[in-house]
């Protein structure tokens, strides 16, 4: 109504504020000594392999869905697939749908965080900052790619769908408070064969 003041949605803090009714948490220490980032390729076993050719697998269905070419797939400690996730962005109109990201998702809902730490997770091309993100978050402790972040880039060049990031996921992934072994790029030749002809 005219004349009517505006509602105030948020009001300043005073010093005498109440004391918070919960006993704080102690303040936890950080490592002193630095944490081993594993950035070798050699450990990789012919399962291993095997694997990064089904999140590529995946990542051409993906392309034959109208979406990115990227895959990935979730294992299981016996390396047994469990779940596996493609690039969504264009079909569900969410620049947040990427594969690593709706692996994720999915095994957060399906898996939960409990057990997440036992699984691995293989996919197609190194995981962006984002799905990093979201890998750390959800507990998985192992990662696997084939093409690497620099090999995309040199695919995707400054295509406004796919503004690659010069970021190494080992860094990003181990710049929390807990170590997460990171193997690639492998096969990477496989990999970028799925990308043929898709950004111009």
């Amino acid at each position: 109504m005219p004349g009517t003041p505006p509602r105030a949605y948020a009001q300043p803090l005073t010093s005498a504020l109440p004391e918070h009714p919960y006993p704080r948490a102690p303040a936890r220490k950080r490592p002193t000594q630095p944490r081993t980032i594993s950035y070798m390729t050699t450990d990789l076993a012919e399962s291993d392999i095997t694997l990064l050719r089904e999140a590529i697998a995946v990542s051409k269905n993906a392309v034959a869905a109208g979406n990115h070419p990227f895959g990935a797939v979730l294992t299981d400690p016996s390396g047994a697939i469990v779940l596996s996730a493609e690039n969504t962005v264009n079909t569900a109109n969410d620049c947040t749908g990427h594969a690593e990201t709706n692996l994720v998702r999915l095994a957060w809902r399906e898996i939960g965080p409990e057990r997440l730490g036992d699984y691995s997770l293989y996919t197609s091309c190194e995981p962006c900052a984002m799905c990093c993100g979201a890998i750390y978050w959800s507990g998985i402790n192992r990662v696997v790619f084939a093409m690497s972040e620099a090999e995309l880039n040199s695919l995707t060049g400054d295509n406004p769908e796919n503004p690659t990031m010069s970021l190494d996921s080992r860094v990003v992934l181990n710049g929390g408070q807990r170590a997460i072994t990171v193997l690639g790029p492998a096969i990477s030749a496989e990999a970028i064969a799925a990308h043929a002809g898709f950004w111009g």
